[in-house]
């Protein structure tokens, strides 16, 4: 459960906590953010509190005789699918079988400066209930309350040194449903959890990774929004290296990024990629059919054999940890951005599946490759 968007909020400016970006997704979900299920949420200060304290606890005998919750409960603010590496359309992720929790996990928020944020296990249902399934790991504390964890856990991971291009990966913890923090169980659902950590909390700082087993979120604090690109830096940017006019070193067309609202189309004048070398061209085919068949191909500059793909520009400025030029791409997807943010993101292991982990990109969450899992851009410039 999330403070929701305040987009008819009255003249005078809503404080804003933060936002959660949601891993995956270059600016928007595949097929356009509509209501409560975006590709980001903001989070700002509601004009009422709607905090809910613990109270009763009830023992369920068998699921029926709870009421299940579903993602159009008013009480959800925001509402997330399970993440299909390079997904094109939502149509791309109706056949997976959701691993995220109906109320996954829910964040309250200081109203007062310093306005933190902290992060809680599974949510509350409009009868201000929290249901956690019959397999969750579920105990009383020491003080008489009930604790327990969802089904497939909800993972925090807090980086050293901030959100910035001095950061560094942190260590991967389970939060319970009380806020409490504990390490990883064997595996997501396993019924024994994890030792609790005692100098450890459940407050959420800018750059913290929230894992909900399907969907990881990204929580950006509103001070730390304050210093990343914007989206019209990211196009200066765009427009900056197109009036550069790199050019194909084989055919001699100019190259150029295409628009950002077009950045799912391949354009005609689309830079590609040899990955082992970096070397940016046009797209030629020499008419080989393991071309054709999408195998790996031999850079004409330098002959180094390997994947051969179109660069798209990193439109989502939440993932970037400095403004600087977008010289470097994912490997193998392609997508390109700052130095600084690709070295960060290489580093970052990021919970797959039931106990696995690897870095990602942060546009579309495909597993990364090759030695760094990044390589920094070759372009050829005018002849003239």
């Amino acid at each position: 459960m999330f403070s929701p968007d305040q987009e008819n909020h009255p003249s005078k400016a809503p404080v804003k906590y933060g936002e959660l970006i949601v891993l995956g997704y270059n600016g928007s979900l595949p097929n356009g953010d509509r209501g409560r299920r975006k590709s980001r949420f903001a989070l700002f200060k509601r004009p009422k509190a709607n905090g809910v304290k613990p109270s009763t606890v009830h023992i369920a005998c068998t699921p029926q005789a709870a009421k299940i919750g579903r993602s159009t409960e008013s009480p959800i603010d925001f509402v997330v699918t399970d993440t299909v590496p390079g997904s094109q359309s939502n149509s791309d992720t109706q056949s997976v079988q959701s691993t995220i929790s109906r109320f996954a996990c829910r964040i309250i928020c200081e109203r007062n400066p310093p306005f933190t944020a902290r992060i809680y296990a599974a949510g509350f249902d409009s009868s201000k209930n929290i249901f956690l399934g019959e397999k969750a790991a579920k105990w009383k504390t020491s003080d008489g309350q009930m604790d327990g964890l969802t089904t497939n856990g909800v993972l925090v991971m807090h980086p050293r040194n901030g959100f910035t291009e001095d950061s560094k990966p942190g260590v991967w913890r389970e939060i319970s449903v009380c806020g409490n923090v504990f390490s990883l169980r064997e595996t997501r659902s396993a019924q024994q959890r994890g030792k609790m950590v005692e100098n450890e909390t459940n407050q959420l700082q800018d750059g913290s990774l929230i894992d909900l087993c399907g969907a990881t979120l990204l929580w950006r604090t509103a001070e730390g929004l304050s210093r990343t690109p914007t989206v019209k830096h990211l196009e200066a940017l765009r427009q900056e290296i197109n009036a550069a006019r790199p050019q194909c070193p084989v055919g001699f067309n100019t190259l150029a990024f295409p628009s950002m609202k077009r950045k799912d189309v391949v354009d005609e004048k689309q830079p590609w990629v040899y990955l082992n070398c970096g070397h940016v061209h046009g797209y030629h085919n020499w008419g080989n059919k393991e071309e054709r068949d999408g195998k790996d191909r031999e850079c004409p500059m330098c002959r180094s054999v390997g994947p051969y793909v179109p660069l798209w520009l990193g439109c989502e400025a939440g993932f970037y940890v400095d403004a600087g030029p977008p010289t470097h791409a994912f490997s193998p997807c392609g997508h390109v951005c700052s130095e600084k943010t690709t070295a960060y993101w290489s580093q970052i292991p990021l919970p797959h599946g039931t106990h696995t982990f690897h870095a990602a990109c942060p546009f579309c969450a495909h597993q990364l490759a090759g030695e760094q899992g990044y390589i920094r851009l070759i372009f050829q410039g005018p002849l003239d």
